[in-house]
């Protein structure tokens, strides 16, 4: 904030208001422009690409200044929301006309990246979440809560340890955080690394009746703290009606299936590891929602799947009676697309953003929902009793939107043309009075060129000088002027006006002000009408989003030919029969996809998978963690047939990636991932370890393994897919009474190898490692010299060998050509080293083949999916080619 020394009063006004919004840009109303000054000036000036200019520019310290148009502010809000800044809306609140001296103006809202109503950036399968955290940092518990301003959505939790706080938050996918109270800086740090999310205090609660009500169903004294302190934060900045929030819902995080936000990252259940978008993901194969509201609560489902064996069977039952009915689906999914969002409208209406246009929406969206219950209940056969119930039209909502709007009103609620005739009587006159104003001037149009014998007279209007009669110069001689009064002088022609037309004049734009003035009241008293109805509304939605959702599982469950799965939460057995991952699956074709079984009987822990890298075993695993998602969400499964235990918690550590933000290297992310699971883990959950200590010395990785599947088999007991390229592991069988075998099938012909994609019982003979660098297009020779030191090793022979002569190059100038570089020979001449048959790794390339080799050489194939890899080889093999 610069000095404040004297400055004219205006200044001082926006001093006093930018003081309690230091941390946003502060759009300050003047006239028919938002302006900026100082920092927020020359911030934003670079950020939304606007001229700078500045404020008494003669002055000693000219003040920097830029503005916008203040009916095109809501595209330059939303870049800078976008951008992860917050805006301060300061309004004239009162009118210019009948105020002496300075007008006042006061912020109307604070507009931050958790608090976006509407924005082209608000997707609409997707929530905007704003979070509140208090802390005991005594008892390491946290209140956690969150709100979706723009669908009511709030909830709040009480968790323990900063690790479930960060889990809910990432999973959430938070745009800001509100802190209640102090919380540690190794979370605060967390949190922002891992989210890149704003922060913002909020540490007094504030008590109104409308809060109270939220809150009133709360005993949990954390709970209470973080949702008072949420909804204090909103009434601070929207500084507004919060009417249609939801009562606070407590929800308990170990109720559902729980998957950290490493799991859920490595599995790729919303956002692709490589592209960080949603296309490859299990949502994208899941979605064929037909609403917006449906698509949201279909990622609801995905982040917390269930474990109640009868809320799981409903929801199954549910899929099923759908399933079987085809052509009731087909009605049922082209009434649902006539829906709009109604959770979101319903937020607009509460927050008074509302139009003509949105009020249609929400009448064609009421009209569908008797339509919706007629399909349902012709194949209901009990299963759909409780949501039925739930289906309720609202039609006193339909018949007053029905009466009072027009059927296509402008956008605009200002300008007249929302409220339908026959409405309201005055309204009805004043359009009367309009209407027959105007045929009047028409006719006395025609009366005065009749009149005064001038054919071009005419009557015309604008907003200045309002109606007026025109007549060119060469006709003034014919201008009666006892009863024309001269009103303007044009270059070719003089206005005029007479009683007659200037009483009509009176009325006709009387008519037009008092009419605009009513039809907004009217509008209004219409929104706050159906605003007490906000409630069943959101009731509403809540239904048709979980009907959608259902559809959208029997869709998905006919398209592809799943299979409803046994669960139980009392049996071990697992016996997924010809499973397969549905994403490769949808991408390869059905037909080119080949399925796997995963049988592991009541007493089987552990299954010890052996085989080569890129044959499939990464996939294998995925398959079954998603397989187990998407049976607890309720949705049929990729498979023949499937047997499942219900899980309470998935465990994943696939695939290799560094933490280097915090300084983790890829084995130490790995020992903590194992970590996690060995001490959480029940003998109801399911992990998934991927080549587990590969990333340290390979003594250390293979007794770390053997250790860990140990502790499993005897201390944890919960069902494990164990993947390993440690050969020496797979003697635990003899051991272990709860481990078994399994490998990925190959065929070696003449040195090559295929690979089977197919598990097969038992350990694998090799690993084909030499193999698969073949395959990546190492260079021959060192395949070679490979297969050499594989095979001195295999007979236990000394691991000192001879090493292959290396060529020692000089330092090469800029200017010298790689192709012909200058070498110093020692050990061996040239002749005799060409003679060798074997070249160095770098030397004698060309500028393509060293091209390729630092392609090969920078990517990182664990942190890649088997589909990525697949194409990156693919792409190495048409340069080489």
């Amino acid at each position: 904030m610069p000095q404040k020394t004297k400055h004219t009063p205006m200044m001082e006004q926006y001093f006093k208001i930018k003081e309690d919004y230091e941390d946003a840009f502060l759009f300050y109303r003047l006239g028919d422009f938002y302006e900026m000054f100082y920092e927020d000036a020359i911030k934003a000036s670079q950020l939304l690409e606007l001229t700078l200019t500045s404020r008494n520019r003669n002055a000693d310290e000219p003040i920097p200044m830029c503005g916008i148009p203040h009916h095109a502010a809501k595209g330059y809000i939303e870049t800078l929301i976008e951008k992860g800044f917050k805006v301060a809306l300061c309004e004239q609140v009162e009118d210019p006309k009948t105020t002496k001296g300075m007008v006042k103006r006061e912020v109307v809202q604070l507009i931050t990246p958790g608090t976006m109503m509407e924005t082209k950036s608000l997707e609409a399968k997707s929530n905007n979440y704003l979070t509140a955290i208090v802390a005991d940092m005594s008892s390491d518990q946290y209140g956690f809560a969150y709100v979706d301003l723009s669908t009511g959505e709030l909830k709040v939790s009480t968790l323990k340890g900063k690790e479930s706080v960060l889990n809910e938050a990432s999973s959430l996918q938070t745009k800001e955080v509100v802190l209640g109270s102090s919380i540690p800086d190794s979370l605060a740090e967390k949190l922002s690394q891992r989210l890149n999310t704003v922060f913002s205090e909020q540490f007094e609660t504030l008590q109104t009746s409308e809060l109270s009500y939220l809150t009133s169903d709360l005993t949990q004294p954390l709970a209470k703290e973080v949702i008072s302190k949420l909804l204090a934060y909103l009434s601070n900045t929207q500084k507004r009606s919060l009417g249609h929030l939801q009562k606070a819902q407590v929800y308990e995080p170990t109720h559902y299936l729980k998957m950290d936000h490493y799991s859920k990252f490595n599995l790729e259940l919303s956002q692709s590891i490589r592209t960080g978008k949603k296309q490859g993901t299990l949502l994208w194969l899941l979605d064929e929602t037909k609403t917006a509201m449906g698509g949201r609560l279909l990622k609801q489902w995905l982040d917390r799947p269930l474990i109640q064996e009868k809320k799981i069977k409903q929801r199954q039952e549910m899929v099923q009676s759908l399933l079987e009915a085809f052509f009731e689906r087909s009605d049922l999914q082209e009434t649902l697309a006539s829906v709009y969002d109604l959770e979101r409208l319903a937020g607009r209406i509460a927050f008074g953003s509302v139009n003509g246009r949105d009020l249609i929406q929400l009448q064609t969206s009421l009209k569908q929902v008797p339509r919706i219950k007629d399909l349902l209940v012709g194949l209901d056969k009990g299963e759909w009793t409780s949501l039925l119930e739930r289906l309720d039209p609202v039609t006193d909502a339909v018949d007053l939107i029905k009466k009072a709007i027009m059927s296509e009103p402008p956008l605009a609620i200002t300008d007249g043309g929302v409220i339908a005739d026959g409405y309201n009587a005055q309204l009805d006159q004043y359009r009367e009075a309009m209407t027959h104003g105007k045929q009047w001037i028409a006719e006395l149009e025609a009366k005065e060129r009749e009149n005064t014998g001038i054919k071009n007279l005419k009557i015309g209007f604008n907003r200045v000088f309002g109606y007026y009669i025109e007549v060119t110069k060469s006709q003034l001689a014919n201008v009666p002027e006892e009863r024309f009064d001269r009103k303007q002088t044009l270059a070719n022609a003089e206005r005029f006006i007479t009683p007659e037309l200037k009483e009509t004049e009176t009325l006709i734009l009387e008519a037009e002000e008092k009419s605009k003035d009513l039809e907004y009241q009217l509008f209004i008293n219409v929104r706050e009408s159906i605003k007490s109805e906000i409630g069943r509304i959101q009731n509403l939605a809540k239904s048709l989003a979980a009907i959608d959702v259902l559809q959208s599982f029997a869709t998905i469950s006919e398209k592809y030919q799943y299979v409803r799965p046994t669960l139980t939460s009392a049996s071990h057995n697992l016996a997924l029969v010809e499973g397969r991952h549905p994403v490769v699956e949808k991408v390869m074709g059905h037909q080119e996809y080949i399925p796997n079984s995963v049988i592991m009987a009541p007493e089987t822990t552990i299954q010890l998978i052996t085989g080569p890298n890129m044959s499939g075993k990464s996939t294998y695993m995925r398959q079954l963690a998603l397989t187990v998602i998407m049976a607890q969400m309720g949705c049929f499964v990729p498979a023949e047939s499937a047997e499942m235990p219900i899980f309470d918690q998935i465990f994943t550590r696939i695939g290799a990636s560094d933490d280097l933000i915090s300084g983790q290297s890829t084995f130490m992310v790995e020992m903590m991932e194992a970590n996690e699971a060995l001490r959480h883990a029940t003998p109801n959950s399911l992990i998934l370890f991927d080549e587990l200590g590969r990333g340290t010395a390979t003594y250390d990785g293979m007794a770390l393994a053997e250790a860990i599947i140990h502790y499993i088999h005897t201390n944890v007991r919960a069902k494990t897919l164990f993947s390993t390229h440690y050969h020496e592991l797979t003697a635990l069988e003899g051991q272990l009474t709860g481990l078994m075998n399994s490998h990925v099938g190959a065929v070696e012909k003449d040195g090559e190898v295929v690979f089977l994609h197919k598990m097969l019982e038992g350990p694998a003979d090799k690993s084909y490692g030499i193999h698969v660098a073949k395959l990546a297009g190492l260079p021959e020779d060192l395949l070679k010299h490979a297969t050499t030191i594989l095979a001195s090793l295999e007979a236990g022979d000394t691991p000192i060998r001879e090493i292959p002569p290396v060529v020692e190059k000089e330092t090469l100038s800029i200017s010298e050509p790689f192709e012909e570089p200058v070498v110093v020979e020692s050990k061996t001449t040239r002749q005799e080293y060409e003679e060798s048959d074997q070249l160095s790794l770098f030397g004698g390339l060309t500028a393509e083949q060293e091209a390729v080799l630092t392609k090969i050489e920078t990517i990182n194939l664990l942190e890649m999916t088997p589909i990525a890899a697949l194409n990156f080889l693919y792409d190495l093999q048409k340069t080489v080619k």
